[in-house]
């Protein structure tokens, strides 16, 4: 990424990072205008820099997480698609006059292993964007998403889903084209496909729109993604009728890898590169395809029934709790 471009969106904890950075290219250039030897104080800046961002991303707040799971550059459904295949054909339509450009998907091999993969698809700019409606999928999309699924249940393809959604889209017209039924669909039919399920939370998993697609065996999530039942925005509108208290709602939401992996509901996090996964495509992309073919691995020596059942009990034991008398 360009060092203009990275400027442009340049998140405020980001700040001290990048000021401390700029230094050590000021002193390296009038160093070198200079002829003057300051290699053991740039080598003291640059780990000073190594220190510093890994202080800054090891202690993010939860609205800080939710801006890096935002961010404009940060790794798409596919751009992980086209990094970790080895081919992919994207396949359009749901069979019912519709093709959602916001919920792509298609088949494709991992490792040389045939598979299918889908995911929500958001925009890189405005334009992109409103072309993608923000990533936030119609009806049409779930249902183009099920066929698919439907085929890899066919054929005995593993299904792995990418979440990155602030909802599913809430317009007049997606209910009048069934938008809730698209989605409980997809719940109920995904928990008796005979094959592997691996979904995966690459950015934000908002709501419905990421449970339209979020039902499988295993729960990934990258290390700065969040996953919610609604946005801190909303939260904070609903309960104090106020937007600007995103940031205690995102905290009270447990939102966060750590705090769904406490709770149960999450079953692995995949580190990311030290500053985000966008800071590092590739290295991101290599981290996520290694803990897809070892999921598929082991998910693949259980039977059908195993995987159904566990598919069952992983989400029948969501929200259980034990009252002890004080």
């Amino acid at each position: 990424m360009a060092t203009t471009e990275a400027r442009t969106f340049l998140l405020d904890f980001e700040k001290p990072l990048v000021e401390l950075e700029t230094r050590i290219k000021q002193i390296r250039e009038l160093a070198e205008e200079n002829n003057v030897d300051v290699s053991d104080q740039i080598r003291q800046l640059e780990s000073r820099a190594v220190q510093l961002r890994t202080e800054i991303f090891s202690s993010l707040s939860p609205s800080q997480r939710l801006q890096l799971a935002r961010h404009p550059r940060r790794p798409s459904t596919l751009d992980y698609i086209q990094a970790i295949s080895d081919d992919w054909i994207e396949l359009h339509g749901d069979r019912g006059g519709a093709d959602d450009p916001a919920l792509v998907g298609g088949v494709g091999r991992l490792a040389g292993r045939p598979v299918v993969m889908l995911g929500h698809q958001k925009g890189r700019d405005t334009k992109d964007n409103v072309a993608r409606n923000f990533g936030m999928a119609s009806p049409g999309g779930y249902r183009k998403a099920l066929r698919l699924m439907n085929h890899a249940s066919q054929f005995n393809l593993p299904i792995l889903t990418f979440i990155d959604t602030p909802g599913a889209w809430a317009g007049i017209k997606a209910e009048e084209l069934g938008q809730g039924e698209a989605i409980a669909l997809n719940l109920r039919e995904m928990f008796r496909l005979d094959v592997p399920i691996i979904c995966t939370v690459i950015g934000e998993g908002g709501s419905g729109g990421a449970l339209g697609i979020g039902v499988g065996d295993r729960l990934l999530m990258l290390e700065h993604a969040v996953y919610t039942v609604a946005t801190p925005e909303a939260c904070a509108a609903i309960l104090w009728k106020d937007s600007s208290k995103s940031p205690q709602a995102a905290a009270s939401l447990k939102i966060t890898s750590t705090d769904l992996k406490e709770l149960g509901i999450l079953d692995e996090i995949l580190a990311e590169p030290v500053g985000g996964a966008h800071s590092d495509p590739l290295a991101a992309a290599s981290i996520l395809k290694d803990a897809l073919l070892r999921n598929i691995e082991t998910l693949s020596q259980m039977s059908s029934q195993e995987r159904r059942d566990l598919r069952y009990q992983k989400f029948r034991s969501i929200g259980v709790f034990t009252e002890v008398a004080v």
